[in-house]
């Protein structure tokens, strides 16, 4: 079964992550991503870490943690005046959970993940748009025909995969977002010292540091109608941002004025309800948002990706065949997967809340009181 042929859909965090698990497994995979070259847009993601334990596995873990800033502490805070409502200390959280918690920019993990992946032997291919599969064959825009023993589905949101499950298109939330970077300079250095976020009626702010501090990742959360475009490069202006926030902090009106014009972007959240699977017999596999794209509000949407892919291969590597590999895969990971995207939709209604000074004072749910934190994807069982 090591040598069995596996087709990845996508080049993102999970198809990636994926891709070298598998590789490094015994199986030959071929990784297909439809854009002309690879590059991850974007800015900031968070890898809380349960995610991380995903790259100690994979021997990544230090290369990402120095391409990325690990905080000594969070803080949330209310919208109006900037006090703290609650503090999360993360200066113990290699000795607490055995991986570190790491900011970092998309395109320095990506590149990792990427260098990673040609190292290891897979075979990547760009401009490789699938457009449909049979069987285990995929079908690319350009008339070629991908072939295999698996297809990975690991084509995100609008993934063409998930369209053997059901015909459903991911659905608005009711939530868009603004994101931003800026030189974490003057008040904004002060921001990225003690990264966290605004919250309040209907909105939220949140900021924390990449590229060894030096540049502040901002993103703003609306609730919001009739606005539905969720491209990640769709660009907004900074009045818009203004109207939004009025009223807000005045840390908040900072990072307002430092937004760049031109290269501020808003988009709608979309989302998925969940599956009942995520696998048609020994042949298709959904992973990461494909399976179960959730909202951003637990922070847990690219762990979630990571801590699919170091199962499913572990789960086939300690199978005998595709089919229990793939049995094995959901077993282990559906439950956690559609928890973690339930509690990040609650958790938006928790922190947009109209009451935001009483956020805290008690049954406060997040990544560190669900326990999210300690799950650990190199050694659940498969």
């Amino acid at each position: 079964m090591s040598k069995a042929r596996i087709t990845v859909v996508g080049g993102g965090i999970g198809g990636f992550t994926a891709a070298i698990a598998l590789q490094a497994s015994g199986f030959a995979v071929t990784l297909l991503e439809a854009a002309p070259a690879f590059g991850e847009v974007g800015a900031g993601v968070t890898l809380s870490p349960n995610a991380m334990k995903g790259y100690v596995y994979l021997g990544l873990a230090e290369r990402i943690a120095a391409a990325g800033v690990e905080p000594t502490r969070q803080r949330i805070q209310h919208w109006q005046d900037g006090r703290t409502l609650v503090v999360m200390d993360r200066a113990d959280m290699r000795q607490r959970y055995g991986a570190p918690y790491v900011y970092i920019h998309r395109a320095d993990l990506h590149a990792i993940l990427v260098e990673a992946a040609q190292a290891g032997g897979c075979t990547l291919l760009t401009g490789a748009a699938a457009v449909a599969v049979e069987g285990t064959t995929v079908l690319l825009a350009d008339g070629r025909r991908i072939d295999g023993d698996l297809v990975i589905g690991a084509d995100g949101l609008k993934s063409v995969v998930r369209g053997l499950f059901e015909p459903e298109k991911a659905h608005f939330t009711g939530h868009v977002a603004w994101r931003g970077l800026a030189p974490a300079e003057g008040k904004l250095a002060e921001l990225a010292a003690f990264p966290g976020m605004h919250i309040g009626p209907g909105r939220m702010v949140v900021r924390y540091p990449v590229r060894g501090s030096k540049i502040l990742n901002m993103v703003f959360f609306a609730r919001q109608e009739g606005w539905v475009q969720d491209g990640w490069t769709i660009p907004a202006s900074r009045a818009d941002l203004e109207e939004t926030f009025a009223g807000w902090a005045p840390e908040v009106q900072a990072m307002i004025a430092a937004a760049p014009e031109d290269r501020l972007y808003k988009w709608a959240i979309n989302a998925r309800k969940p599956l009942s699977t995520w696998i048609i017999e020994d042949k298709v596999a959904l992973l990461g948002d494909a399976a179960h794209a959730m909202t951003p509000f637990m922070g847990q949407g690219a762990a979630c990706a990571i801590e699919d892919a170091i199962v499913l291969s572990r789960a086939l590597s300690a199978s005998s065949s595709i089919g229990d590999g793939l049995q094995r895969y959901v077993a282990a990971r559906h439950e956690r997967a559609t928890f973690i995207q339930q509690e990040s939709n609650a958790n938006a209604d928790r922190m947009q809340a109209r009451d935001t000074e009483l956020f805290g004072l008690e049954g406060l749910r997040n990544e560190d009181s669900l326990g999210l934190l300690d799950y650990d994807c190199r050694t659940v069982a498969v």
